[in-house]
């Protein structure tokens, strides 16, 4: 485990608390199409809003995150919630998931274009991928990343996916009304054959 990279997640999550109201827009969206029960893996889970989102709407989530800090903090929400999430400390760059094993993953606001290959190997026929994260171009509000090696090209999450099938893709990117919309992110939807 990257323990620098732990530490830094660990202080930036020291006051936080488990939020459940910051759903991210791909998965808001489209909770319709999840299935009505299953397997879902939620990486990189931060606050764990979209894993509460998904253990609401009946499935069984594992939720991933390099802070054992909030890691804990959403063991201890789930359980006084009745909620159905086991959040552990993992690295998955180092421990990808299994083959077959998730009808649904998550991913938002993380980018490690290493880690694509075991994401489509991890899910199951018919599983669903839902990602959200940030973009090179970018209007002039912007938060995310500084370092541009974590943010997408034009296009580039649907050419990672391109083994899938797509079934949403959006970048608004500079186009149009730059005051609406999701701006400044890539949001896609797949599905695995």
């Amino acid at each position: 485990m990257d323990l620098i990279s732990q530490e830094k997640w660990n202080r930036i999550y020291t006051e936080s608390e488990v939020a459940s109201n910051s759903i991210t827009s791909v998965l808001k969206e489209h909770a319709y199409l999840l299935p009505k029960h299953g397997t879902a893996l939620d990486i990189a889970c931060g606050l764990g809003s979209d894993s509460v989102f998904l253990a609401q709407q009946g499935l069984d989530v594992h939720a991933w995150d390099i802070s054992d800090q909030m890691v804990g903090k959403i063991n201890a929400f789930a359980q006084l919630n009745n909620l159905s999430i086991t959040a552990e400390t993992h690295d998955i760059t180092r421990n990808p998931p299994l083959a077959e094993s998730y009808d649904v993953i998550s991913v938002a606001h993380y980018l490690e274009r290493s880690i694509v290959p075991g994401l489509l190997t991890a899910l199951k026929p018919g599983g669903l991928i839902f990602y959200q994260t940030f973009l090179k171009e970018v209007t002039g509000s912007y938060s995310g990343p500084s370092n541009s090696d974590f943010r997408l090209g034009k296009n580039e999450l649907l050419a990672l996916f391109s083994d899938l099938n797509i079934v949403f893709y959006q970048e608004d990117a500079l186009i149009g009304d730059v005051q609406q919309g999701v701006r400044n992110e890539a949001l896609l939807i797949a599905q695995k054959s």
